[in-house]
Order: C-alpha cells, then sequence, then structure tokens
C-alpha cells in the first residue's frame, strides 16, 4: 500500500513538475545566440566557452536556446570548423563528469553554423529562427548577437541586424561589441552616431572584459561593505598614492595590424585601467544594483579628472617593434614607426577628496613578468624606534589583485595594520589562511588579509551572463565612452609626435622604463643614453645677455629661458616683499607665458605665494570658467597647485550682471579702484607681457584708440580675431610698473623680432614699441628660436 502512495506522489510531482516546467518556459521563452565572427580567435579562445557556461548555468531553469556561429564562409566549410571549436570546450567545474557530458551534448545538439555575408543570409537567419519557433510553439524571450568581428564592421552589421533581424516588440535585442570602441574621441563619435541610427542604446553593449574579472566586480562590493572602515581614509589625508597596472612579457608580433594603430594607451589605459581607477575612486552608488547610478557616478567622476598632456606621460617602445612593423605592413628599413608599446602617466583628479593624490597609471609590452593590480598605499605616520619589521611600521597598503605575477590568483589583499575587512561577498568568496612563502608589493603574504575567489571564472563567462540578465553596469555606456575619449584623445595627440624611448624588452630592460614626479610633471628616472661632452670655453654657454631695442635683452634656449625668467621674478619677489611686504605681479594671456607658469607651478618651491598678488593684464569677454579664459589658464597652469591666499588673487571683473564687457556695468572702473586699493601709487612690481605676430601686446591692438584715456589704467579694447571683446590695462598702467618684461618664444616670431628690431622709438603699427616705464625697466626674454630663427 505504501508503495502504490508513492508511486502516486511521484507521478503527481512528475505532472506538476511538467506542467510548471511548460508554463515557466512559456513564460521566460526561447532566446537565440548568434556569434557572428563565430569561428575566430577571440571566439575560439573565450566566447563559446562563456556560452557554454551560460547554457550549464541556465539549462532546467524555464528557457530555452539556440546557439549560431555566423561567418563569412560557406555552411560545408564553416560547419566543421565551428564543431571543432565546441567540441574542445571544457567542463565547468561545477558539474560532474556525467553531467557535463550530458549538457555538452546538449549544447551540440542545439549549436549550428550560419553563414553570414549578405542582408539575404541574415534574412534567412531571421526565418530560420521564426520557423523553430513556430514548430516548436515557442514564445520567443530575445536575440542576442555578439559582434566578433573588427570594429570597422560593426555598422554594416547593425544595419541588416535592424533591418532584417529584430525580434517582436515584446521580446528583447541585445547586440554585444567588442572594443575598440573608435581610436579617439572624433571617431568614437562617429562610429556611435552610426550605430545609434539603427540600435537603441539599451540594445547596445560595449564590452570591457576587465569589467568582468571577479576582482574588478568586486570593487565596489568591497568598498560598500568596508564602508565604516574606508570613509575616514579615503581620502587626500590618507591616501599616499594610488597604482594601476598591466604588465605583460608578450609583445605584438603578430598583432602588428591592428597594434600600430592603437598603441597602448588606446589598447589599455583608455578602456580597462581608466574603468579600474573609475571604480576605486568614484562616489559609491547607494543601491549597488541601480545601473543607472553606477553610470551616472562613473561620469561625475571622470568629469573631475585634470587634464593630461606630454608633460604628465612617458613612452617607449620595445626594441624589436619597429622590425616588427616593417616586416608585417612591409614597410621600408627606413621607416619607424612612433606608436608607443609603453606608457606611464601620472593622473590627478580635481576634487576636494583625492586633490594631491597622484594616480599612477602604467602598461607595457616586453616587461620583465605578467601581472595586474590596482594598489592603493596609504601614508604610514608611526615612527618605529626598534623594531622597523613590526607589521605596525609596514607599509598600509589595499591591493586589487587580478592575477598571474608571484600570487597567481585572484585576491584582494589588505595590510593587517590597516583593518580587518569584511568578506566581499559570502558563499563564492572566501578568506585565504595558508600563505605561499613570497612577497606581494614589498610585503609577505602573511601580512595581509587575503580574499579570493572560491571558483575562478573567465571574465566573458561572467560578462556573457550580464548580458543575457541585461544587467548595463558592467558595459561601457556612450557618455561614459565619450568621456573617456575626452580625457584621453589630447594626451594621443600630443605624443603623436614624441619619440619613444626605445628599451630591450624583459629583464634586460633593468631600471629604464622607471619614471618619477617632478612636482606635477613626469620623466624617466634614468637617462637612455649617457653622453660625457667637454664644450669649449666659447662652446659652453646657455644663457646670452645684451641689448634689444635699447633695452636688457636675456637670450637662451627655451628651457633655459623660462627658468632664467622664474628665477628673475624670484628675486624681484624677494626684493618687493622685503621693502613693501607683498609683491604684485600681472600676467598676461595667451600662449606666450604658458611655460613660464608651469615652471612656477612645479619647479620654484620657495617662491613666496602668500605674499604675492595675481593679477590679470588682459582678458577675453567669456566666463573665467571657459577655456578661452585668460584666467582659466592661470587657475589651471599655476593657481591651483600652488597655495596662495585667495584673496591675493585679481581676475578681471569681465562678467557682471550676468553680462559680458557692458560698458555701462562698469567693469574697467572696478578694476582700477582695485589696483588703487591694493597696489602703491598704482605701479605693479612686475609685469609680464607677451606679443602677438602682428605687434600686439596684452590687448592692446594696432587701432585700439587710447587718445581720449590717457590716465585710464583699465579699458574695454577690441580684437581683430575672435572672441573680440576684451579688457586690457593701457599702457599707462603698464608703463607705470618697477619691471616690464616681454616674453617672446618660437621660430614663429623670427620675422617679428627682425622687424622690431629696425624700428626705433614708437610705431603705430606695433603697439610693443609703446612699452617705455617711465622709471622702471624694460627686460626682453627672447628664446633662440626668435632670435635666430
Amino acid at each position: 500500500m505504501i508503495k502504490w502512495e508513492l508511486l502516486l506522489m511521484a507521478i503527481i510531482c512528475w505532472q506538476r513538475g511538467h506542467t510548471d516546467n511548460h508554463e515557466t518556459k512559456k513564460r521566460l521563452g526561447h532566446v537565440t545566440v548568434v556569434v557572428v565572427g563565430g569561428t575566430g580567435d577571440l571566439a575560439r579562445k573565450y566566447l563559446w566557452q562563456g556560452f557554454f557556461q551560460l547554457y550549464a548555468d541556465q539549462v532546467g531553469k524555464g528557457h530555452t536556446f539556440s546557439f549560431y556561429g555566423g561567418g563569412l564562409s560557406p555552411t560545408e566549410k564553416g560547419t566543421p570548423l565551428l564543431f571543432g571549436i565546441l567540441k574542445e570546450l571544457a567542463c565547468p567545474l561545477e558539474l560532474s563528469a556525467e553531467r557535463c557530458t550530458l549538457v555538452k551534448d546538449q549544447f551540440l545538439h542545439l549549436s549550428k553554423y550560419h553563414q553570414l555575408k549578405t542582408t539575404e543570409d541574415y534574412e534567412k537567419l531571421s526565418q530560420q529562427i521564426k520557423q523553430q519557433l513556430e514548430q516548436e510553439d515557442m514564445v520567443e524571450a530575445g536575440r542576442l548577437f555578439y559582434l566578433s568581428v573588427p570594429a570597422f564592421a560593426y555598422a554594416d552589421i547593425a544595419e541588416k541586424i535592424n533591418n532584417t533581424c529584430r525580434p517582436p516588440s515584446d521580446a528583447w535585442l541585445r547586440v554585444v561589441l567588442e572594443k575598440p570602441f573608435g581610436h579617439d574621441l572624433y571617431s568614437a563619435q562617429a562610429l556611435d552616431k552610426k550605430l545609434s541610427g539603427q540600435l537603441k542604446e539599451n540594445e547596445m553593449y560595449r564590452i570591457d572584459h576587465y569589467l568582468g574579472k571577479q576582482v574588478v566586480s568586486k570593487i565596489l562590493p568591497f568598498r560598500k561593505e568596508n564602508k565604516k572602515l574606508l570613509d575616514p581614509i579615503w581620502n587626500k589625508h590618507h591616501i599616499q598614492r594610488i597604482e594601476i597596472v598591466l604588465k605583460e612579457t608578450l609583445d605584438a608580433k603578430g598583432r602588428i595590424q591592428f597594434y600600430d594603430q592603437y598603441g597602448v594607451i588606446r589598447d589599455v589605459l583608455q578602456n580597462h585601467l581608466t574603468e579600474v581607477m573609475t571604480l576605486m575612486l568614484m562616489n559609491l552608488p547607494a543601491n549597488l544594483s541601480n545601473s543607472m547610478e553606477i553610470l551616472q557616478n562613473k561620469l561625475n567622476f571622470l568629469a573631475s579628472l585634470q587634464h593630461v598632456d606630454n608633460s604628465n606621460a612617458v613612452v617607449g617602445q620595445y626594441q624589436a617593434y619597429n622590425g616588427e612593423v616593417q616586416e608585417e605592413l612591409n614597410k621600408t628599413k627606413d621607416y619607424f614607426s612612433l606608436t608607443p608599446t609603453f606608457a606611464g602617466v601620472v593622473i590627478n583628479v580635481n576634487n576636494a577628496q583625492y586633490e594631491g593624490i597622484p594616480i599612477f597609471m602604467t602598461s607595457g609590452k616586453a616587461l620583465d613578468e605578467r601581472v595586474s593590480y590596482a594598489r592603493v598605499l596609504f601614508k604610514n605616520d608611526v615612527f618605529c624606534i626598534q623594531d622597523p619589521n613590526n607589521v605596525q611600521c609596514k607599509s598600509k597598503q589595499i591591493i586589487f589583485y587580478l592575477g598571474h605575477g608571484n600570487l597567481q590568483y585572484p585576491a584582494i589583499l589588505v595590510s593587517k595594520n590597516l583593518f580587518k575587512p569584511e568578506l566581499v561577498s559570502s558563499g563564492d568568496w572566501k578568506e585565504v589562511t595558508e600563505y605561499k612563502d613570497v612577497n606581494v608589493l614589498g610585503l609577505p603574504l602573511s601580512d595581509y588579509y587575503i580574499q579570493s575567489p572560491v571558483t575562478p571564472r573567465e571574465a566573458y563567462c561572467e560578462l556573457i551572463s550580464h548580458v543575457f540578465l541585461g544587467r548595463k553596469d558592467s558595459f561601457i555606456s556612450a557618455e561614459g565612452l565619450h568621456a573617456s575619449w575626452a580625457f584621453w584623445t589630447p594626451l594621443l595627440e600630443g605624443l603623436s609626435r614624441v619619440f619613444p624611448r626605445v628599451y630591450p624588452g624583459g629583464e634586460a630592460n633593468g631600471n629604464l622604463l622607471n619614471f618619477q614626479l617632478q612636482g606635477h610633471q613626469v620623466a624617466f628616472s634614468h637617462e637612455a643614453v649617457v653622453n660625457v661632452i667637454n664644450p669649449s670655453a666659447e662652446d659652453n654657454f646657455q644663457v646670452m645677455q645684451g641689448k634689444y631695442r635699447s633695452s636688457e635683452m636675456v637670450s637662451a634656449w627655451a628651457q633655459e629661458l623660462v627658468e632664467r625668467l622664474a628665477s628673475d621674478l624670484l628675486l624681484a619677489a624677494e626684493e618687493a616683499i622685503s621693502e613693501e611686504g607683498q609683491f604684485h605681479l600681472a600676467l598676461s594671456g595667451g600662449s606666450s607665458p604658458v611655460a613660464l607658469l608651469h615652471a612656477l607651478a612645479l619647479n620654484l618651491y620657495t617662491f613666496p605665494w602668500r605674499n604675492t598678488h595675481i593679477w590679470q593684464v588682459d582678458e577675453r569677454c567669456v566666463p573665467h570658467t571657459e577655456t578661452g579664459s585668460n584666467f582659466r589658464s592661470i587657475h589651471d597652469l599655476l593657481l591651483q597647485h600652488i597655495h596662495i591666499p585667495y584673496f591675493n588673487i585679481h581676475p578681471m571683473p569681465v562678467h557682471l550682471t550676468q553680462r559680458l564687457c557692458v560698458e555701462e556695468d562698469g567693469g574697467p572702473a572696478l578694476y582700477e579702484k582695485e589696483i588703487n586699493k591694493h597696489v602703491n601709487g598704482s605701479s605693479f612690481h612686475y609685469i609680464l607681457l607677451g606679443v602677438g605676430q602682428d605687434g600686439h601686446t596684452a590687448s592692446l591692438f594696432q587701432d585700439t584708440k587710447l587718445e581720449n584715456d590717457e590716465e585710464r589704467l583699465v579699458i574695454l579694447t577690441e580684437s581683430p580675431i575672435k572672441p573680440h571683446q576684451r579688457m586690457s590695462l593701457t599702457f599707462t598702467a603698464i608703463n607705470r610698473a618697477r619691471r616690464v618684461g616681454v616674453l617672446i618664444m618660437g621660430k614663429s616670431k623670427h620675422e617679428l623680432v627682425s622687424q622690431l628690431s629696425r624700428i626705433k622709438g614708437e610705431s603705430s603699427k606695433y603697439p610693443i614699441t609703446k612699452v617705455q616705464p617711465k622709471t622702471g625697466t624694460l627686460i626682453w626674454y627672447i628664446d633662440y628660436d626668435a632670435l635666430l630663427g
């Protein structure tokens, strides 16, 4: 009797299970996966393994699947290629051998090759999908297209998908795009414009496989779980520096066609390492499940990054690279590629939390080891008297270790003199308590609390699962892509003409690629080649002094000239402060003072900024926040790098009552009043001027009318080029100064320098000739390029 009851219960349970399962399938529906480029290298190495993992995770949970490998080859050639790949797939670790055999057989049965070359091919695919759904009475859940093809093919394939392969309106469409997404801001925007004409933003999944790495995906959860412990120390008062590193031992051989167009910054820094940095330093979202909040916080952080240029980066190229370029791209023996295979960049953040913390970002090929990590190094204010090996005396650091190197496995490490972290994710992460006898970034493993994934999972497996689930936070948004390219493009443009340092590769690199901060600038720590030269006495000069237009002249190569001018400004400041307690310096706009501002900000640490007042010689009539503003340049290049009292800074008032340089607002009179109030006798201690190629100085042009304003110190003027409206000190104000320096640099100014040298006295054609201090001194600073041509 009991046996019959058990049998009856089993039948009822089977019926219920069968019915529920059928209803679930109806509700959840059928998913079609199409890998375009399904027999290529990426698909072979990672994608099919990822989709097999997805199927193994989802089988029996309600969805049904079909898998298509698409390629340009005809069916009879492509089918054996595809199934050769599929038969080599490894079993997921969580499946028993018996279970894996069954699941793999099912996966192979559900997979087929389909030629995808023409629009007709895509139409046939769509018809095949519809036919299968009808024959098997299945509801369609969605279609997933993975474009494992070169980026130049995206737009064409997106158009074919849009026109022929869209599912019904109640089913989803998801199209995965592999990097690169353009090679600069403009190409990325152009690509996006083409794609957005065919696909909606929520249908596009721009993949960066670093976001699928287990450690990277746990950066935000780690910060969230340990928020109370991290909040007090996750700032500029406690963090000494941040390092984000990806080192490779491999070279670019075999990939030169792609690599020589992109180089290391485009290939690694702009995407992988920038994403890691963003996750480490963005504001924590209130809800880690809210994709929109995460993406918005990423955007906000990218907007806070300070501009980077050549002074913030060093680049190198391994020695064999150029020969590989010549061979693979059929270049002549005298061809030299400027593509960097190594880059070191220092990034700064312009916000109160992280201001002043250098972020060292570096990657390279043909280096000494394969390793990738992100490290936060904290300041250690403990001074150890007797036992420097005590744990409290050692480095304080948190390391997001992505793998390889000494440790070999992915992990999050927290040095024991910081805090004991909460487990980042119970169940799939574990605490490691058995230590190898190795060091990781200066500390033995026993000095760390270590967390590591219980089961290693490939990044593509993770991200394919996220695409299936519709999780957008693990992918790159259009706005995020543009923001990242907007940050990196100016540096890439600046480096396009820079010769990278050549390095031998591997262990032989030694210390050749070490780089260091010098102020806010970056330079290699060691010279690549040392030449010992003993010049004769007549050749051994850097700075030459003489006369120009009856006034003192200093001339040198550009760098030495700027250093001399900075030194002269320091002497003038010290003299003024000793006599009057303060130094009044007026700076002109334009390109002339840029190099000087860099030197003052980054190298002249003894300058008495606390007793210095900064004034403007002239200003464009634009808001001070715009890049065209002279004050914005002074702020970005100088003020934000020095400690100067805010009330010692005097920007010209070009923006009053929400209007720009309107006569009745009285901006010039206000500035003149401020000069009279602070500057003794309205006589600046030092005014620095530049000269335009038309001979104008400050914003005083050839046709500027000053006859009725002879005693005015500040006026509104008109420029012949945009923006036309300007505010400027007058010649009256300039010629009252104790010292006036005129800085002229560059070969483009050689003709002007020659013309001015022939003019005696004033010339209405060249306003600079009207600069004639009444009681002060005038010094011309002219570099050799401008002087000698």
